[in-house]
């Protein structure tokens, strides 16, 4: 991977969110983490010069499917299209800009090293389509991992662990040290599996719900009866609905009884 870096004259931008991750036995062990690739469509973002995409077709992926913005890597992308005849399509856009819940056949899967400056707006985006995929395998800045799986009462737990919990199921797979990438990022890189859950844990509006969370985690160090004042007049008539004291703060709420104000806020049309 070094020499098609050298040979294209690649260099990372800043600008957008690249660290290119070189060791083809790392990129291996992130393909193998996904499960099955034979069927469906595997769906890679930002694939930069190829390293992940080339470990995901040694490791079996009948169709891959790259999504890259930087026209640079282009020509580095079309010569493992080459090596690998049939097997991987490259598509040059924007991936905030595509629905990737419609890109190729099911089962889908992400499997991707996520550029870190839009990796939390992209898993956002996806979770409104979660049920097009199968399983995301996902690597994010270790902090953003953290918030994905943090517990209620801790100080990663947020929104975002609220409304990626609520839809998936979220599971550590291993860490990915700074020097592992060209160039080294100033953090650790964590992977992660969401897996869909067939149901939401819990059932609430997501409009509501995605409400209710920001609203709450917006001011995440005043009670509940303060912070909702964002959303409705009548606070604490939301929050008896829901059966939560009052006096409670957002983070010490679980998922469970975010759905119930959710639910509170819908039906009292507040």
């Amino acid at each position: 991977m070094r020499d098609v870096i050298r040979r294209y004259g690649l260099s990372a931008r800043k600008g957008l969110g690249q660290h290119f991750l070189l060791d083809l036995n790392l990129t291996r062990r992130i393909a193998r983490a996904a499960g099955s690739l034979a069927s469906g469509t595997i769906i890679e973002i930002g694939p930069g010069p190829g390293g992940l995409t080339r470990a995901l077709l040694l490791e079996g992926a009948t169709r891959v499917v790259a999504i890259e913005t930087d026209t640079r890597c282009l020509d580095a992308l079309a010569e493992i299209a080459a090596a690998f005849p049939g097997r991987l399509e490259i598509i040059a856009a924007d991936a905030l800009e595509i629905d990737v819940a419609a890109v190729g056949t099911g089962p889908r899967q992400i499997v991707s090293n996520l550029p870190y400056n839009i990796g939390t707006a992209l898993l956002l985006r996806w979770l409104h389509s979660i049920s097009a995929f199968a399983r995301l395998t996902l690597m994010f800045q270790k902090e953003v991992a953290q918030r994905l799986l943090a517990r209620p009462g801790t100080k990663d737990y947020g929104r975002l662990s609220v409304l990626t919990q609520w839809l998936t199921e979220v599971k550590r797979l291993f860490d990915v040290p700074a020097s592992a990438f060209t160039p080294p990022p100033k953090v650790t890189s964590t992977v992660v599996q969401l897996t869909p859950r067939p149901q939401p844990l819990c059932p609430a509006d997501r409009s509501c719900l995605e409400r209710i969370t920001a609203a709450a985690f917006g001011q995440r160090r005043k009670m509940l009866r303060q912070s909702l004042r964002q959303i409705t007049d009548a606070p604490q008539a939301l929050l008896a609905a829901a059966e939560i004291p009052e006096t409670a703060r957002a983070e010490e709420l679980d998922v469970a009884e975010f759905c119930a104000l959710a639910r509170a806020l819908q039906n009292l049309d507040l």
